[in-house]
């Protein structure tokens, strides 16, 4: 190990925007998306039914994946996508679903105490946690600018005002794994009168900013900050699989795991194993060796559907 001397490289923007229903969120992230874009491709994954495209009309052309399952994976699986699509930026609206939407971490920390652990939720985290972990391992590893929004827990407080003491609605922490915010360079609250409180920042000048109906202007700022020396040519211990492969193996995978059949790295090499007869790891698994793990999947599958 050998210290060297600090360098500060380009990098790509890390933004969560975090508040409540009709704070403006998603206005938000797309305005910011589009101002970060120069010019490129933009593209949205959308939990929340498609609400992002209402704005189609109004904003620069981008593209959506419409989730309405939320296992990590799904999330992860559009990463990828986006990266191998040439996008820009990736707006993630909301990475809330991602913990406690249909599929999402809570609903699998529940599946894998009831089958593995006789309820013991605890012991359960053991297995979903590493799939929080990789989740963050590709917001924070993707080459795109990534933008996300999370709902916020909402909570009522009593304001005075021409001397009377009415109720308003806040948004208080956001809807995710605690420490979820420490991963961004920039966390910003929305309220309902969309306003953006900067709580946090990694950018000095953005540090404690508040911005009323926030435009694209902010990521001037943001962009000049994340200027730098090129950054280092990744390094790699080994060869990569072909893009190709690992895309195949990654949806047999998700599969899988949509089926409830892994939620951990032994349980999938198990599920391998059952489909090919061998024991296999990820780097040992071919083309071939795929086909006939999506045959296993097809059959149970169908027998589910049987029965």
């Amino acid at each position: 190990m050998t210290f060297k001397k600090a360098v500060k490289h380009e990098a790509k923007a890390r933004v969560a925007i975090a508040g409540p229903a009709g704070s403006g969120k998603t206005w938000t992230a797309l305005t910011w998306a589009h101002a970060l874009a120069n010019g490129g491709t933009v593209a949205l994954i959308d939990t929340e039914r498609g609400s992002a495209s209402k704005y189609a009309d109004i904003f620069p052309e981008f593209d959506v994946l419409e989730l309405d399952s939320f296992h990590p994976n799904n999330f992860i699986q559009g990463i990828k996508d986006a990266e191998q699509g040439g996008y820009s930026v990736l707006v993630i609206d909301s990475l809330s679903h991602a913990w406690n939407g249909t599929g999402g971490l809570l609903d699998l920390v529940d599946s894998i105490a009831k089958r593995k652990y006789q309820g013991n939720s605890f012991a359960a985290w053991k297995d979903a946690t590493p799939l929080q972990n990789a989740l963050i391992d590709a917001l924070t590893g993707s080459p795109l600018h990534i933008i996300v929004t999370m709902r916020s827990k909402q909570e009522y407080i009593m304001e005075e005002k021409n001397g009377k003491s009415a109720p308003k609605k806040v948004g208080m922490a956001p809807i995710q794994r605690d420490g979820m915010e420490y991963e961004f360079d920039v966390v910003v609250d929305m309220d309902l009168d969309n306003t953006a409180i900067v709580q946090k920042s990694r950018c000095p000048a953005l540090s404690g900013v508040i911005i009323a109906k926030p435009d694209g202007k902010v990521m001037d700022t943001l962009k000049s900050w994340l200027s730098g020396a090129p950054a280092p040519a990744a390094e790699s211990a080994k060869p990569a699989q072909s893009s190709g492969l690992a895309q195949l193996l990654q949806r047999a995978k998700s599969r899988a795991f949509a089926l409830g059949l892994a939620s951990t790295k032994e349980e999938w090499e198990s599920v391998l194993q059952e489909a090919t007869g061998e024991t296999l790891h990820d780097e040992d698994v071919t083309i071939a060796l795929i086909g006939k793990v999506n045959g296993h999947l097809t059959k149970i599958e169908q027998q589910r559907k049987v029965s």
